[in-house]
């Protein structure tokens, strides 16, 4: 079982007792002590004899990411102290181990309750596999890995030193870009992950807090066999889709996890990830939501490789939303293996990371936000689709998701005008859909003052969190009335300014969260073939934005 451990840093006693309690409420099973800033035994072993959990005592030299300047024989007597005391696992650092032959520090440092330690906060070290050769020669309780990930692409690094492992083992990428490696280390079998007490960051960069790796992330859920899901885009962090698919999944009781996958701008950076992830060894990557700035790549992507496209979303441009199909697919899992075997990986990285399947996978994509974007206007006007011809509808924004409102809106027949501050790109898109069914023209934003339209439609960014106070209408809005409907598909705050707006003028209203959970609940579908929880979904989100 891998251990979820929540770390601390130490100024005192009691405070670090008091964090080890919270931790302990919401489900860790270890606490590790940062005991840099300590500098008297005794309050070393006061901290472990009482502490609410097992313990790991780290006192981490600043040469290596830490904050202790004290000498080495120092702070040797300190672990010292606290293997008396009976923590559980002393952490030391492979320099250390290196450099301590001192007999009154004692071989106990480097024994049955020592993990040894490497982290590189630059990157991945470039001996990475002869430093893990060495460590595990060494034969202390656990290996610990951490490197600084330069990419996405550096986890299935740490997952595969997982799968190939000689002993317990912790291998962990930090920074945002290794987030994965911690929420899904339960699925590769690590000995522990590390988790932050809240959300302040914790003692190393990526730790999520403990509350949301057992509930957000469903902790407790996740097994070799969990299925894998995710959003891809960058920024990702502040996105709400792993909260409304991780509470679907437990809603029906699906083993699959949903998590944020950091994927730089650019063709070449989607393309290499999807090369990788889509074929790495006992990850089950299943779906994925596809959003800012790749839903481009995406429709690329799987037209390079001739997957199934939905003739919607190339008619778009773009797709968010893609299916992995593995049926049958029997992935070989990897465990043992000798230290030479270890020693024989190359230090340029894995080259091969590509896993034996016996049946090809198969890819589709498609776009759920064009439905969504339907949906959510006739289900709030109470008509069909096809009653929406003629309708007079300003589209703000040409960006992605405006894109997909206009090209929606105009199969439908509806007269749509798109305003948006680059005339040039309105102009371009407008000539690209117009005659599609509706008419379809082009404005500048500074006209939008003057439009009389049925329906008004936000698709920019504009009043996003946290710029709250800011809306698309401007100072100078449209007339609105009744008859009008203002639909913004901004999602945090469920209620923006341009809604506070359009309701103080009487019209009817619609909210981003609407279209969000259409969305997502189409993809939901799509990935498990089940009947989306669209209560529990909706719920979720208005709990989490505070709507």
């Amino acid at each position: 079982m891998t251990l979820l451990c929540v770390a601390s840093f130490v100024d005192s006693v009691a405070r670090a007792h008091r964090d080890a309690a919270v931790a302990a409420e919401s489900g860790a099973d270890i606490m590790e002590y940062r005991i840099d800033r300590l500098r008297d035994a005794h309050d070393v072993q006061e901290l472990v004899r009482r502490s609410p959990l097992p313990c790991i005592v780290t006192c981490r030299p600043t040469d290596e990411g830490g904050h202790s300047d004290l000498p080495e024989t120092q702070r040797g007597r300190l672990l010292s102290a606290a293997l008396d005391a009976g923590a559980a696992y002393l952490d030391i650092e492979l320099t250390s181990y290196r450099r301590w032959d001192d007999p009154i520090i004692g071989k106990d440092l480097r024994g049955k309750r020592a993990i040894l330690s490497f982290h590189d906060f630059r990157g991945r070290p470039d001996r990475l596999y002869s430093i893990l050769a060495e460590m595990n020669e060494a034969a202390p309780a656990v290996s610990k890995l951490a490197w600084t990930a330069r990419s996405i692409r550096d986890n299935l690094e740490a997952f595969e030193i997982l799968q190939h492992r000689q002993r317990p083992t912790i291998a962990l990428c930090m920074g945002e870009a290794g987030l994965i490696s911690r929420i899904l280390a339960r699925k590769f079998g690590a000995f522990l992950t590390f988790a932050a007490l809240d959300g302040d960051g914790g003692t190393a960069p990526g730790q999520i807090a403990v509350s949301d790796m057992k509930k957000l992330y469903r902790w407790d859920r996740i097994g070799p066999s969990t299925k894998v899901y995710g959003v891809v885009g960058c920024p990702v962090m502040h996105s709400m889709s792993p909260a409304i698919h991780n509470a679907a999944f437990d809603a029906i009781d699906f083993d699959g996890v949903y998590v944020p996958l950091l994927v730089q701008p650019g063709y070449e950076s989607f393309k290499a990830f999807m090369e990788s992830f889509l074929n790495f060894d006992g990850l089950d990557l299943c779906g994925l939501s596809v959003t800012i700035p790749h839903k481009e790549n995406a429709l690329r992507y799987l037209k390079e490789k001739g997957a199934g496209v939905d003739p919607l979303a190339e008619s778009i441009g773009a797709l968010n939303t893609i299916v992995i199909e593995r049926g049958g697919t029997k992935a070989r899992r990897h465990g043992g293996g000798s230290d030479e075997a270890t020693k024989r990986r190359s230090d340029e990285g894995v080259t091969n990371r590509k896993s034996k399947i016996e049946n090809r996978k198969s890819l589709r994509g498609f776009s759920t936000d064009y439905a969504a974007i339907l949906d959510s206007i006739t289900g709030a006007l109470n008509i069909r689709r096809e009653e929406l011809a003629g309708r007079r509808v300003a589209v703000l924004g040409a960006g992605g998701t405006g894109r997909t409102a206009v090209a929606a809106l105009a199969h439908c027949g509806a007269d749509v005008t798109i305003f948006n501050r680059t005339f040039e790109r309105a102009q371009a898109l407008a000539q690209e859909f117009d005659g599609r069914g509706g008419r379809v023209a082009a404005a500048s934003m500074e006209r939008l003052s003057e439009a009389r339209c049925d329906i008004y439609v936000n698709t920019t960014s504009v009043g996003m969190h946290p710029n709250v106070d800011a809306s698309p209408l401007g100072e100078h809005p449209p007339r609105l009335s009744s008859d009008t409907l203002v639909f913004d598909t901004v999602y945090n705050p469920p209620v923006t300014k341009l809604l506070e707006q359009a309701r103080s003028a009487g019209a009817r209203t619609i909210s981003g969260v609407e279209m969000f959970v259409r969305q997502a609940a189409g993809q939901f579908q799509a990935w498990t073939g089940r009947e989306a929880p669209v209560d529990a979904m909706r719920a979720v989100i208005n709990r989490r934005l505070g709507g």
